[in-house]
């Protein structure tokens, strides 16, 4: 019989976060406003939910502001990150006052919605949920839109990164060939 010994917390926790660095995931920035004003962060930990309703879910760490703007709000935006917006993310992603200050939104709507966003999703907050150190939040879609053609910002190995499109395969087997025969 094999059993398997368990990692301490620490040594579990580490491996933990090597593993699951190696799931690759797009990039979105969450947005709300509540009378204080907008709120926002970027997260990866965004997924579809369900078509009848129509549904998604964020998880957000239970400590962060946008969290608690979100309950208060009682609504939210899923703003999907592109190909090029590495900066935005990165934006969203650090405490600062007024994240949106130099921010292009698109108009119409009572969370903010990123004009650059490659596909939007605005939500009621259906549900939250606990989850350990992060909050569940499940979103019902009340609207939602996209760009056609655009690739998206992409997330692996702490790294943002892009898919591999047919032009950037056909210069990387280009380069390969190049250094092969050297």
């Amino acid at each position: 019989m094999h059993t398997i010994e368990k990692p301490n917390v620490a040594e579990l926790t580490d491996a933990y976060r090597q593993a699951i660095s190696h799931f690759s995931t797009g990039v979105a920035v969450i947005s709300t406003r509540t009378e204080a004003g907008p709120a926002g962060m970027t997260a990866s930990a965004v997924a579809s939910l369900s078509i009848d309703p129509l549904q998604l879910l964020v998880c957000i760490r239970t400590d962060l502001p946008t969290r608690s703007a979100i309950e208060e709000a009682g609504q939210f935006a899923v703003n999907i990150l592109g190909d090029g917006h590495e900066q935005l993310a990165r934006h969203f992603a650090t405490p600062r006052p007024d994240k949106f200050a130099t921010v292009d939104l698109r108009e119409g709507y009572e969370v903010p919605v990123l004009s650059d966003a490659i596909a939007h999703f605005v939500c009621k907050v259906g549900a939250a949920l606990p989850g350990g150190d992060h909050t569940i939040i499940i979103g019902d879609v009340i609207d939602c839109g996209h760009t056609s053609g655009a690739d998206p910002l992409v997330y692996f190995s702490r790294k943002f990164s892009s898919l591999c499109g047919p032009t950037a395969h056909a210069r990387h087997a280009y380069d390969l060939h190049l250094e092969l025969m050297m």
